[in-house]
């Protein structure tokens, strides 16, 4: 017992551990963007029930509500179960629940199925981010972490392109791909270690910390949540029912659809470079581009006459979502003290999920208003555009890069 845990102190991680860390960080993007293409053929294939415009879409979106759920107690998950163990059994339960749909025939158990699956999701996510923090000092973290910001978009591109084969096959054969979590299984067990410390992950989650040295900010807690869920709401628009939008210009074809957004998902990492060149900007204005990107990129998708015009909006859209999750996580970090952060990103894990489960509601709505799905992608991309109006001139009148940003929401 006593060499086993010098050998856990002593180990340090290496190539291994990095890339089971980018693959296995990989996975809870992989359960929506894999479906992108297939939505409007499982739409198809449950024609005869009314609601399956809009169940769909919300199926999709579904493991969103769990997540933002279950990240409100992600640290006592950590707590009690470990990073290592905890990531294992998520990692199978990944692979059960996303394959699950599969051998599925029904529109309501295979809603049920993505719930769980988000339960899955949200225990990845949590270990992940701590073991990032747990293996690595902070020159360390920053090189994986620009690794897989650079392979996120390889890996996403080729999965579209794999679901637009798949949902060629069989109109559930998309679920197949949710395979790669046993691989990944694998590898996980072979190559991570629980640390020695949880002291990191604690911090991290604000779990048994010193008595805080300042109110909790709640006006700023409130702000990031509103402008979270905004901009996430947003942010899933494209990603959730864009295979609709496409069909409004003519393509039907799953695999055709993938082959079209192949390149433009490659954009994404234009806009972590974007991110990167405006690092001295004050959070507030690269809050502004990225609304100003993924709103232009959503009104150009709705006004498209045709899959020319809209595969030119989704390439301004992307640009715009590689932007959307290191610049909301910039943002929110200014407006939290040390002793509150844990707490205050919690909040902002669990506003940035439910915008994810909620966008195809507000899409679905608008839909049915406007009569059109591009209708709905113009009045979001109206909204985002005006959103960063509004961070314009809030940048403008303040000069405290400090002060919440809740006129944006």
């Amino acid at each position: 017992m006593i060499a086993d845990t010098q050998d856990k102190t002593v180990r340090s991680p290496g190539i291994g551990q990095g890339l089971t860390v980018i693959i296995a960080g990989f996975l809870p993007i992989l359960a929506i963007v894999s479906l992108f293409p297939a939505v409007p053929s499982i739409i198809d294939h449950f024609a005869g029930d009314p609601s399956a415009a809009w169940k769909v879409p919300a199926m999709v979106s579904a493991p969103g509500l769990t997540i933002a759920i279950f990240a409100l107690f992600a640290g006592i998950l950590v707590d009690k179960f470990g990073r290592r163990k905890l990531l294992l059994v998520a990692t199978l339960l990944f692979g059960v629940f996303g394959t699950a749909p599969f051998l599925l025939d029904n529109l309501n158990a295979i809603y049920g199925s993505r719930l769980l699956l988000g339960i899955a999701e949200a225990a990845i996510l949590t270990t992940m981010n701590t073991l990032i923090g747990d293996y690595w000092d902070e020159k360390g973290r920053r090189n994986w972490l620009t690794l897989q910001g650079l392979a996120g978009p390889f890996l996403a591109s080729g999965v579209i392109l794999a679901s637009g084969f798949l949902t060629g096959l069989r109109w559930n054969g998309i679920f197949l791909i949710y395979l790669i979590a046993f691989p990944t299984f694998v590898a996980a067990a072979k190559f991570l270690y629980e640390p020695s410390s949880d002291a990191t992950a604690r911090k991290m989650l604000g779990i048994g910390s010193a008595s805080a040295r300042s109110p909790f900010p709640a006006a700023s807690v409130a702000s990031i949540g509103a402008v979270t869920l905004f901009a996430s709401a947003l942010y899933y628009v494209f990603i959730i029912n864009g295979g609709m939008a496409f069909r409004e210009v003519g393509i039907q074809s799953s695999q055709e659809l993938g082959k079209l957004t192949f390149i433009p998902s490659l954009f994404v990492m234009v806009g972590s470079l974007i991110f990167w060149a405006t690092g001295r900007a004050r959070p507030v204005v690269q809050l502004a581009i990225f609304l100003v990107l993924i709103g232009g990129g959503l009104t150009t998708i709705g006004l498209a006459p045709d899959w020319r015009w809209m595969v030119a909006g989704l390439v301004v859209q992307q640009t715009g979502a590689g932007m959307a999750v290191p610049t909301l996580i910039a943002w929110a970090q200014t407006k939290l003290p040390f002793e509150h952060r844990g707490r205050g990103m919690g909040v902002w894990t669990a506003c940035f999920f439910f915008g994810q489960f909620s966008s195809p509601f507000l899409v679905s709505l608008f839909r049915v208003q406007t009569g059109a799905m591009q209708g709905a992608f113009l009045i979001m991309g109206a909204a985002g555009v005006v959103g960063a109006l509004a961070a314009v001139l809030f940048a403008a009148t303040r000069r405290d890069g400090g002060t919440p940003v809740a006129a944006v929401a």
